[in-house]
């Protein structure tokens, strides 16, 4: 991963877990999206982000968010992988795991 795009990453992670600890799971959510749509190509970093977001699951006691993120932490480390991500997928349940959606335009640079 490039420097630039890690270091967005980690931050959108940090943000994340400070969120989380809080109990502001929405806005840990938030930063879970982004760090998704950042990370994604790169198999720790996706499998990280669907795995906290299995972790706001559990604590919302969403079977469906549980469930679905379960299926993306092997369906994504595998995609990760091999190459094959749908690109600007923000991962959350909410959205069909292979739904490729636009970036915004404060992250492309970072994508690139």
């Amino acid at each position: 991963m490039k420097p630039a795009l890690k270091n967005a990453f980690d931050a959108e992670m940090a943000a994340a877990i400070h969120a989380y600890r809080q109990g502001r799971f929405d806005r840990s959510f938030g930063h879970l999206e982004t760090a998704h749509v950042l990370g994604q190509r790169h198999v720790l970093a996706h499998v990280e982000t669907h795995w906290w977001m299995l972790k706001i699951g559990l604590k919302r006691r969403s079977l469906q968010e549980v469930s679905g993120q379960a299926a993306r932490i092997l369906l994504g480390a595998l995609g990760s992988a091999v190459g094959v991500v749908p690109v600007g997928n923000t991962g959350g349940t909410n959205i069909s795991m292979f739904k490729r959606l636009p970036i915004d335009r404060d992250l492309q640079d970072l994508l690139r």
